[in-house]
């Protein structure tokens, strides 16, 4: 396993940043870029399974192979920690409501996402050379099986339909689109079809400017008998149905989108009237300090009953994201959950969700339904008190069980009947990922072009 470049090779890349690249941002970014082209290592990701649960005295515990795991764990390491040791990690998230239920949709946490759709090694459609950002590393059907709740997609007009898509200064090109927008809706149509009691909620980056083309998009995907009817959800900040009702009606499906006429022209909701957010990219990771996004009210208003917390650079590596899932995100959230007037995120959006130096996201999010839910330091600990009532605003729902909680919690069964059946075993040694490659190959020849016409 080979963490090190040799020195006349970094020596040669220094030289080339500086002749090559005008300004030290830049330059900056390109020098992590070559470094992390140089250093690589392996995590293998497989692992097969179902989710009943995991025993969590392996959490952590050395391995070789992903068989060395439990069901909902993988074998890999975390050299950008500092931890090269490969131990068995965290795959698949808790499911709030299988410990407690009945509770309005908006006193959960739940995991999101980011660029849902933005997969490493997902065939070209266009059928060109791709050459833009990843963010996940699994399909959308195996992020929901591992208990994502949240996708975040942006959806753009081109070749006469709606595609998923990365932009280049504004618009979608073939060598930044993933795939046309209703293969991946299709997808959530299948999951919530095969698991009739999850919620699946969808926040577009909305560029898509044909004519109700998102209506009628969910209405080809077959996600309009499970649409959360705009007419129905709470003003201001008045709680959302319980997650039992939404079942009951079938309303498991919610959607949000990033323009603000849609509510009234198709009936999606305007993300920013039900939701607050902080800013995303690198404000959103800085340390100490939360600050909302633009077009989002303020963190601490209470004009809307639900909270997105961003959390990923703007410049997504994969063999960073296991770093920036540990101590680093858990400071965050209390960062934000302090900006927020002491309310915790119902949405945790990330990269590279699978990636942790051992809980990672999961454990986190295990820790934010348990103080919201029962006000215990894990949701393992908590359980239905009929008898406190109806709770009042900001405090915890159930009770902590009198025991003593270990550090490593296990995963418990579902709601639903879905198998944790992840499986990628692609090398994740950087040296092939094109994350990198788009820096290499594309963005430096093309700065250096504009350069030239100046």
């Amino acid at each position: 396993m080979q963490f090190a470049a040799s020195h006349s090779y970094s020596s040669l890349f220094q030289l080339l940043s500086l002749l090559l690249v005008p300004t030290a941002t830049v330059r900056f970014r390109f020098m992590i870029c070559v470094r992390f082209c140089l250093f690589s290592y392996e995590l293998e990701l497989n692992f097969k399974g179902f989710f009943f649960f995991f025993f969590f005295f392996q959490v952590l515990d050395s391995c070789a192979t992903a068989t060395d795991c439990g069901p909902g764990l993988y074998c890999g390491n975390c050299p950008a920690a500092g931890k090269t040791r490969p131990i068995c990690t965290r795959g698949q998230a808790t499911i709030p409501t299988s410990i407690i239920g009945n509770l309005p949709f908006n006193k959960y946490s739940w995991l999101v996402t980011h660029n849902s759709f933005s997969i490493v090694d997902a065939p070209s459609l266009p059928g060109v050379q791709r050459l833009t950002f990843y963010n996940q590393e699994d399909t959308v059907t195996n992020q929901l099986r591992n208990g994502v709740r949240g996708l975040m997609l942006d959806m753009y007009d081109f070749e006469n339909d709606i595609w998923l898509c990365h932009s280049f200064r504004g618009q979608c090109f073939n060598f930044t689109a993933f795939q046309p927008a209703i293969n991946t809706l299709r997808e959530v149509e299948a999951f919530l079809s095969e698991n009739p009691t999850e919620i699946v909620t969808i926040i577009i980056e909305d560029y898509v400017h044909t004519p109700k083309g998102l209506a009628k998009l969910f209405t080809n995907a077959g996600l309009d008998k499970y649409w959360f009817p705009v007419s129905k959800m709470p003003k201001k900040s008045e709680d959302w149905p319980t997650v039992n009702e939404m079942v009951q009606n079938n309303y498991r499906f919610l959607a949000f989108t990033s323009i603000a006429s849609k509510e009234s022209e198709e009936g999606i909701a305007y993300q920013w009237k039900y939701m607050v957010e902080n800013e995303s990219g690198d404000p959103g990771v800085k340390q100490g300090s939360c600050p909302n996004r633009k077009e989002s009210q303020k963190l601490n208003s209470r004009k809307a009953s639900l909270f997105l917390q961003n959390y990923f650079p703007t410049y997504p590596v994969e063999n960073d994201a296991c770093k920036e899932h540990s101590a680093p995100l858990a400071e965050m959230v209390g960062t934000c959950y302090k900006a927020a007037g002491n309310q915790l995120p119902n949405f945790l959006a990330v990269n590279f969700y699978m990636r942790s130096d051992g809980g990672g996201v999961f454990d986190i999010l295990d820790r934010m339904n348990g103080q919201k839910l029962c006000g215990c330091n894990t949701v393992f600990a908590c359980q239905n008190d009929v008898t406190r009532g109806i709770s009042q605003a900001g405090e915890p729902f159930g009770s902590c069980k009198n025991i003593s909680v270990p550090s490593r919690s296990p995963t418990t069964n579902t709601m639903g009947s879905f198998t944790g059946s992840v499986q990628f075993s692609r090398s994740t040694s950087v040296i092939h990922s094109l994350n990198c490659l788009v820096y290499l190959s594309f963005y430096i020849p093309l700065m250096l072009f504009l350069l030239r016409l100046q």
